[in-house]
């Protein structure tokens, strides 16, 4: 992880000079040495330890390949209530379950930036779905309130601290939403280019923490009209711009359904474009009965 940080970011910590600094990063290359690896190498490195956690609807987890990848970073964008904070709460649950079971046996960190999050939500599906003591599932589960973006941004520390200590691994990290404070503190094209700097180095954080702790990262996005999209009616496009295209590995478009029954679709990343239809239930996402 010491290799991924700037030297200027070192030499910002009080006591550090740059000997001192030199000499850390000196050390982190021994540690860990920088180089080539052929495809096959990499390949195998990079999905080695890599987990897949079922969202809790088999439909869903198909065209996710699976489920969701540790080590990446999944977008979930729609509008409201279409079931982005449903998932999130459904894969908090999910993420404590055996391997063997489509879970990762790891437990789960929560960045709140809406106050969507209610733990009673987690305690009912771990219950009614997964025949689980709700309160050992919530006593998994770290939730942590951000109330501006500075916040948010600062709480990336206090994640990687948790993740390092911690006894048992933590295996999934959601924030809910990812945009919803930089869309509200940095309002019209003047502030723009501030908000997208400083949103793209949250978003290169999260990258990290994602790769380094082979954690996997969900964050839920709202939407706006696409006017230069006119041969759709009612076109949406995830907020952001391009800024989060570059850097989110897996973004999904959710839509509503009938009822209680929700449309998934893949919008950007390496698997095929498809659509899956998933509930949403007492037992949080499941297939269509």
């Amino acid at each position: 992880m010491v290799l991924a940080v700037p030297s200027k970011k070192l030499l910002a910590i009080k006591g550090i000079s740059d000997a001192k600094c030199e000499k850390i990063l000196e050390c982190a290359r021994q540690l860990k040495p920088v180089g080539f690896l052929s495809g096959s190498d990499f390949l195998l490195a990079s999905t080695r330890a890599r987990v897949r956690i079922t969202t809790g609807s088999k439909e869903l987890d198909r065209v996710l390949g699976g489920g969701i990848e540790t080590g990446s970073v999944t977008e979930f964008f729609g509008e409201f209530r279409c079931g982005k904070t449903q998932i999130a709460a459904t894969l908090a649950v999910t993420c404590q379950l055996a391997r063997e079971d489509g879970g990762a046996a790891g437990k789960v960190l929560i960045m709140d930036t809406e106050n969507a999050f209610r733990p009673e939500r987690i305690a009912e599906i771990a219950t009614k779905r997964y025949g689980l003591d709700g309160n050992m599932v919530l006593d998994n589960v770290l939730i942590a309130r951000c109330h501006n973006h500075e916040q948010q941004c600062e709480m990336l520390q206090a994640v990687a601290a948790k993740i390092t200590d911690a006894a048992e691994p933590f295996k999934l990290l959601v924030v809910d939403s990812i945009m919803g404070l930089f869309r509200v503190e940095f309002a019209g094209r003047g502030e723009l280019s501030e908000r997208q700097q400083k949103l793209g180095q949250h978003v290169r954080e999260l990258v990290k923490i994602a790769a380094e702790f082979n954690v996997a990262v969900v964050v839920t996005n709202q939407v706006t009209a696409d006017p230069g999209n006119m041969f759709v009616a009612d076109a949406k496009k995830p907020i952001g711009g391009n800024l989060l295209a570059h850097y989110v590995h897996t973004r999904v478009y959710l839509k509503k359904g009938k009822g209680n029954q929700r449309i998934a679709k893949i919008y950007a990343g390496p698997l095929p474009e498809e659509d899956a239809t998933f509930a949403i239930t007492e037992g949080g996402i499941c297939d269509v009965e």
